[in-house]
């Protein structure tokens, strides 16, 4: 049964949320404050999810995202926040976050965001690689579909699972101009719910991890008006 942790201060909507994801087949975990979930994530981990409320008593949800993606990552996590100012969504999924809903929200949607989420965490997890599964070479980037990790001149490079699975479809389509709707749908599926802007949010992410100079990309390159580029 796949696990997902539930971080929200408020109960009503713990609960709800809680509910239907039991309902849906999950089994939760349920934190009502980053601290209490921190100690949650660490003794029952590993998660397959972790929803987060931005807005929490202590330390905010924005550090509980630092924190678990420094422990884990492998672990999908969703930012949920009361606000819908774009600069919360931008923060959010630059610290790491996979997906970001703002309340309130539908339940249907969100059991769906959920178990896209799910599926792409699961479906990529080192320990359900075939073992037949080689290594994507690029110059002098290679990509250990083993592992699930990007070397550079020989050097890990730590990813999220968004991160590989984007590194994945720029080795495929090497020199190809990809336009940010098909990365999006080769990365969170046909159905996903969200803002193209994701995908902006994540390239950004990756220039900082893979490029000398991340204002001067040489490898991932920006095709205004388009999407992006993978030059080796």
């Amino acid at each position: 049964m796949r696990k997902i942790l539930v971080v929200e201060d408020e109960e009503a909507i713990r609960e709800v949320v809680g509910l239907n994801l039991r309902m849906a087949g999950y089994e939760v975990y349920e934190a009502a404050s980053a601290e209490e979930a921190l100690t949650v994530f660490k003794e029952c981990k590993p998660f397959d999810v972790a929803v987060l409320d931005i807005m929490l008593p202590g330390m905010n949800g924005f550090s509980l995202c630092e924190n678990i993606r420094r422990d884990s990552a492998t672990v999908g996590i969703i930012m949920l926040s009361a606000k819908s100012q774009e600069t919360d969504k931008i923060r959010g999924l630059s610290i790491g976050a996979d997906d970001y809903m703002t309340k309130p929200f539908s339940i249907s949607e969100f059991l769906a965001r959920v178990d896209a989420l799910v599926r792409r965490v699961t479906h990529n997890a080192p320990e359900e690689q075939a073992e037949d599964d080689g290594r994507m070479v690029s110059g002098v980037f290679v990509l250990d579909q083993k592992s699930r990790v990007l070397y550079k001149n020989g050097q890990p490079i730590d990813l999220t699972q968004v991160e590989f699975q984007i590194m994945e479809l720029f080795f495929a389509n090497p020199g190809v101009a990809l336009v940010r709707e098909k990365i999006l749908e080769g990365v969170w599926g046909e159905n996903y719910f969200g803002d193209v802007k994701i995908v902006d949010v994540n390239i950004r992410r990756l220039r900082m991890k893979i490029e000398d100079e991340p204002s001067a990309p040489k490898h991932i390159m920006t095709v205004w008006g388009y999407g992006y580029r993978w030059n080796s």
